[in-house]
């Protein structure tokens, strides 16, 4: 197998959770509301998977804004990924793969905007050798054809496997073992789900998951 790592981005090499909470922290204090209301905020927003439309009009409605959806969905889009950080370990670890002859790529769902500044502004532009974002390309997490671009772009192909590693079980593990990769899910706190094929191994960080790349091409 070829050394190949494939990683998720959001809440995998970057903490989009944390990254959200600053966001809304900063909306509460712009708009004189209780910082109490980040909570709200955090649950309407579904770990990023509501719609921003729909979050944005509850948003609205909720503190009686007179912004429209649009500028607030606006501003976010610009703000938030400047806002989320990297997790711990990911810049030396990703350096560390590509020092021993690994080829580092990104595949993301998501605005192609959004994702594109922050892999900018977390530093992760720097230290991997591609990257694929669905809107970019016109094709989503779970789908092979992501993975296929995302792997070209590494200068490679899928024939030779690889690794696969995310927080997502059906995008970047059902995806990744679809497309023939070896995976890795990070856990986040959560237990697998019985009824699924398992990933080949679970930790709790990408750092974690680094050390098993590593160890498991070790020679």
């Amino acid at each position: 197998m070829q050394r190949l790592a494939l990683f998720d981005l959001d809440n995998t090499l970057v903490d989009r959770a944390a990254g959200f909470r600053f966001w809304a922290l900063e909306f509460c204090e712009a708009h004189g509301l209780d910082p109490s209301e980040v909570q709200w905020m955090i649950e309407a927003d579904g770990d990023g998977l509501v719609p921003k439309e729909a979050f944005f009009a509850q948003v609205r409605d909720r503190f009686l804004l007179d912004d429209a959806v649009a500028a607030l969905w606006a501003q976010y889009r610009e703000r938030h990924p400047v806002l989320i950080p990297v997790c711990p370990g990911v810049l030396s670890g990703l350096t560390q793969l590509r020092q021993t002859g690994w080829k580092v790529g990104l595949v993301t769902n998501g605005f192609a905007d959004m994702q594109s500044s922050t892999i900018t502004n977390s530093g992760v532009s720097q230290n991997v050798d591609g990257w694929a974002i669905s809107e970019a390309e016109g094709v989503r997490k779970p789908e092979r054809r992501l993975f296929e671009i995302a792997t070209e772009r590494c200068g490679t192909t899928l024939t030779a496997g690889g690794w696969m590693i995310g927080d997502s079980v059906s995008a970047d593990i059902g995806g990744g073992q679809a497309a023939g990769l070896r995976t890795i899910w990070i856990d986040r706190g959560r237990l697998w789900p019985d009824a699924l094929s398992k990933p080949d191994h679970m930790v709790p960080d990408a750092a974690e998951a680094i050390t098993v790349l590593l160890m498991q091409h070790a020679y």
